[in-house]
Formats: structure tokens, C-alpha cells, sequence
């Protein structure tokens, strides 16, 4: 049976989410207090494209893939939401149905809280209305931030971007070398390049630059970072 509550780590995780540590403790209480647990194995579907929204949900361990698949068939990656990261509040908060498939992306917990509550929740705190504005705000901003870059930087620049944004989100220090850092993200290529919007023998080339250039080092558990600043230089190139 599944165990009913987070467990010291997962609570951690939620609590340590930058948004969600910025809520007052009285409403930082009443969501969790009417928030239920829920634990998925890898690649569980939580959530289907058209589906109604009857809950939002935060990761609390793992990671989720939100992704579609087009009419030829073709599966698209736009995104691995990370512990501590609320999602799926779109729906609820304009009524209509869900617009991407979701899946857990290894062991995942995630943290549920039920429509009626939110709403009950959203009623009860002006706070909330206000945190939530500044959540789909900060959504916004990602978004031009990703559009701008597939329009103006190389897929070699946002290889390198993406790779800095899973070293800091799921890096692992090295025990041997403190100066590398391994993605506790596990990602095929293939993964890697739907997130970019390119193919993977591209994604591939470019991986095999870095590590020719040292900045990265391949290897069958996943990538290792070995140059962080390398990495930097080359996300910052726009040629």
C-alpha cells in the first residue's frame, strides 16, 4: 500500500520550492493540510491531454514529463517538472480541459489538492490569488525566454543552457571530483533532443563537441558535467 504521506525528503522538496516557500505559513498550511499523496512508477500517466482538471498537483520526488504527441504519431517533450514545482493549475483556473500529457519520469511522488478545494482554498486567502498571478507570471516570462532563444541561439547554445538548468535542478556533486556534477535526471538523447525541438544525431554531435572540448563527459549512467564554466561560455555564444 502506498504510504499515505510524504516522507521527511519529499516534504522538504515541496517546502523548499521557491514559490511556495513565499506563502505565508497560514496558507502554506491549509494546502497541505487538504493535499493528498500520490506515488507513480516511470512513465505512469497522471494526466491526459483533453481530460478535465480536477486537481493541482506539485512534485515532490522524480520528475514529470509534460509532453504531446502530434497526428502523425511523433511525441514531443516540452518540459521535466522538477521537485519542489507546482503544475497543472491552467486548467483549473480557467475550466477547461487539460492541454498536454503527463507522465512520472521514474519513482515520482505528487502532491495533490483536490478542485473544490483550491477553489475553497482560493476563497479563503486573497493571498493565493495574488501568489498565483505571480506564478503564471513567472511561467510567462519562461516562455518568451525559451521562444527567444529557439528563434536567436544555435542548438549548440541551448544544448549547453540545458544542460546548466538540469545540473542545477537535479545535479549531483561528484564524490571523487568536487568540480564535476552529474545529472540525477536520467535522459536518453532522444529525450534530450525533443526538449530542444531537434534530432537526436544533431543533439548527438553536439554532445561529442562537448566532450571533446572537456566541458562534458558521456557516459552510460548519464552525462557528467566536468566545466560548468565551459558550458556557461558556450550557452552565452549566439554564433
Amino acid at each position: 500500500m502506498d504510504d499515505p504521506i510524504l516522507n521527511i525528503e519529499e516534504r522538504e522538496a515541496i517546502n523548499a520550492g521557491r514559490w511556495f516557500s513565499s506563502l505565508s505559513p497560514s496558507l502554506r498550511h491549509d494546502i497541505l493540510r487538504c493535499a493528498y499523496v500520490k506515488r507513480c512508477r516511470d512513465s505512469d500517466l497522471i494526466a491526459a491531454r483533453g481530460d478535465p482538471a480536477e486537481e493541482w498537483m506539485a512534485c515532490a520526488k522524480g520528475a514529470i514529463r509534460v509532453s504531446s504527441t502530434s497526428l502523425s504519431g511523433k511525441q514531443v517533450t516540452f518540459t521535466y517538472v522538477e521537485p519542489g514545482i507546482w503544475f497543472g493549475d491552467v486548467a483549473i483556473l480557467d475550466g477547461d480541459r487539460r492541454t498536454h500529457d503527463v507522465y512520472a519520469h521514474g519513482d515520482t511522488t505528487i502532491l495533490c489538492l483536490g478542485k473544490a478545494d483550491f477553489q475553497k482554498i482560493l476563497s479563503q486567502h486573497v493571498e493565493f490569488y495574488e501568489a498565483m498571478l505571480r506564478l503564471q507570471a513567472r511561467r510567462i516570462r519562461q516562455l518568451f525566454g525559451l521562444v527567444e532563444d529557439l528563434n536567436t541561439l544555435p542548438l549548440r547554445s541551448r544544448l549547453a543552457k540545458q544542460l546548466l538548468h538540469l545540473a542545477r535542478s537535479y545535479g549531483v556533486q561528484s564524490l571523487t571530483n568536487t568540480q564535476e556534477m552529474r545529472s540525477g535526471l536520467h535522459l536518453a538523447q532522444e529525450e534530450l533532443a525533443q526538449l530542444l525541438g531537434a534530432s537526436r544525431q544533431r543533439v548527438n554531435q553536439e554532445l561529442k563537441a562537448m566532450e571533446r572540448e572537456e566541458a562534458i563527459r558521456i557516459e552510460p549512467g548519464g552525462l557528467v558535467i566536468r566545466n560548468r564554466d565551459a558550458l556557461l561560455h558556450i550557452s552565452e555564444a549566439a554564433h
